[in-house]
């Protein structure tokens, strides 16, 4: 059965809903969801989305999105499908560029407007999870050792998908609805009810992938399929890890004397599994 509806965690979906010029109303809405009350977002308009560094040896950045307000914020939003090594300095490297594309050559106070990083995340942060946080949108400003907001023009926003649990049924604003349009809309083969209002009904004209040309239909099922074998193996490799810390977990309570019964309660498996691990380990 073949989907009625693109996928936006792949980049031709993000890109062919939020990253052009006709669909940017789309942008604007998602956006003005995660913005505080003065900076929201009336117009806007797609800058380069690619910067070299000072010299030819300095590392480029490339963006998922980038653009600035009508009345001078930049948005760098990206799109980030699986877990990946300093993720976060990368994050922070990123919004150096259109901070430093504000200096203004000679006479100049500097005076900056203000720069959020807007990150969709198909993956939950390590330490949300070791700390069973449940937070869908984490919000990111300096502050002093108050806890008061030292620096407020630069904002990172990450917004944890994953964490996004709410049914048709209890989307009660906005921003949930734009939320549960990330994760569900592939799965969608009409517009359900609750989201039957003009913004979303543009962006599902925009996202019938029976409506592509052949072009666009190859070039949407090269991006699916990248994602889709993305994401195999950063489960993959999840269930492994997760495997392989039960297993670690499971011999260590037993070298501390723990029955194996409780081995296998404590740890949610079952007691065949906890007697293989064991006797595996200890052969």
């Amino acid at each position: 059965m073949f989907d009625t509806f693109v996928n936006p965690f792949t980049d031709f979906g993000f890109k062919r809903l939020f990253g052009e010029e006709p669909n940017k109303e789309l942008l604007i809405s998602f956006l003005n969801t995660l913005l505080p009350q003065k900076h929201q977002i009336h117009d806007l308009q797609y800058t380069k989305n690619e910067y070299q560094g000072f010299t030819a040896l300095d590392r480029k950045a490339i963006f998922d999105l980038n653009c600035m307000s009508s009345t001078g914020e930049r948005f760098i939003v990206e799109l980030q499908k699986a877990k990946q090594n300093y993720f976060k300095d990368r994050s922070l490297y990123y919004s150096t560029f259109p901070i430093q594309e504000q200096s203004i050559k000679g006479d100049w106070d500097f005076k900056l407007s203000a720069v959020y990083t807007v990150g969709i995340l198909d993956f939950v942060f390590e330490e949300d999870e070791l700390n069973h946080d449940k937070e869908v949108v984490h919000t990111i400003q300096l502050k002093n050792q108050q806890n008061r907001v030292f620096y407020d023009k630069l904002t990172f926003i990450y917004i944890t998908l994953p964490h996004f649990k709410k049914t048709l049924a209890e989307l009660n604003t906005l921003q949930d609805k734009w939320f549960y349009v990330f994760r569900h809309l592939h799965e969608l083969a009409e517009i359900p009810a609750v989201l039957q209002e003009s913004i979303f009904i543009k962006l599902f004209d925009a996202a019938k992938i029976a409506r592509f040309t052949p072009i666009e239909r190859q070039a949407y099922e090269d991006s699916l399929k990248y994602y889709r074998d993305l994401k195999n193996v950063t489960d993959t490799a999840r269930d492994e890890g997760r495997l392989e810390g039960l297993q670690t977990a499971a011999l260590a309570m037993y070298k501390n004397g723990l029955a194996i019964d409780f081995i296998a309660n404590t740890l949610n498996i079952t007691l065949e599994n906890a007697q293989l691990w064991v006797s595996t380990e200890t052969k």
